[in-house]
């Protein structure tokens, strides 16, 4: 069971120990992903209670995200097309993991209360397929949680940034060049330039959907309207975060 939490609250001193910990993510993964999971918890749960609905966590690999909902009292289940993802953290698939795609789920249409995915929209080839997905398996009153990072974010070619402003094919040579294989997120292949004006625009035309809420995720609150800005916000926004109902 969930015990009580403070309020969630997008604070600029949040945003700094955010950036902190990213600053370790391939170094010290369990950090920063575990800082981020037990955050990005706090904030959904500031949309809905936890406690007893069932979750699916799509493309959550190595569980830190499920770790953190079920410690939040949700029952969450983890699809992931990946094998070597889903065993970085014990070598062993999860008992509560699925071997799936996020562009065709093998889930029943309407059967979770929250469909929930952190930073993986942006390593498909199809993102509103991907998001499609996720409204289908959310029943009728449940929640999407979309989050993905923006390409033209200083982080957006991932371990290739900066260079992405040059062209994700270029950022992706000068890392072989100057390590000797290829970019774990490798543009056009595991990698893709998704932007805020796309997903926003697939966002206006569902009608089976009502927005919650769309924001830059580790941003303080004050910073929201940035999204409403075209052109600033692929860059300023870092990360956006789509928080839809299903109707």
């Amino acid at each position: 069971m969930s015990t009580a939490n403070p309020p969630f609250r997008a604070t600029l001193g949040r945003s700094v120990a955010l950036f902190s910990a990213f600053r370790a993510e391939q170094t010290d993964p369990d950090r920063f992903y575990g800082t981020l999971a037990r955050d990005t918890v706090a904030q959904l749960r500031s949309y809905t209670p936890l406690d007893g609905k069932v979750v699916v966590d799509v493309g959550g690999g190595p569980g830190y995200f499920a770790d953190a909902l079920r410690a939040a009292g949700a029952r969450c289940v983890c699809v992931d097309a990946d094998t070597g993802e889903l065993r970085l953290r014990g070598g062993e698939l999860p008992d509560t993991a699925v071997l799936g795609s996020a562009l065709d789920m093998p889930m029943r249409s309407d059967s979770v209360d929250i469909c929930f995915s952190s930073n993986v929209l942006e390593h498909v080839p199809d993102p509103p397929r991907m998001a499609e997905e996720m409204v289908r398996v959310t029943r009728p009153g449940g929640l999407v949680y979309l989050s993905y990072t923006l390409w033209l974010s200083p982080w957006g070619g991932h371990e290739t940034s900066p260079w992405h402003y040059l062209g994700g094919a270029y950022a992706a040579r000068r890392f072989v060049r100057k390590n000797g294989r290829r970019p774990k997120n490798d543009f056009g292949r595991t990698m893709f330039a998704v932007s805020a004006a796309q997903m926003l625009a697939w966002t206006r035309g569902r009608d089976d959907i009502d927005v919650v809420d769309i924001l830059p995720r580790y941003l303080p609150v004050w910073l929201k309207p940035i999204v409403r800005v075209p052109g600033l916000r692929e860059i300023i926004t870092w990360n956006l975060l789509l928080v839809l109902r299903k109707r």
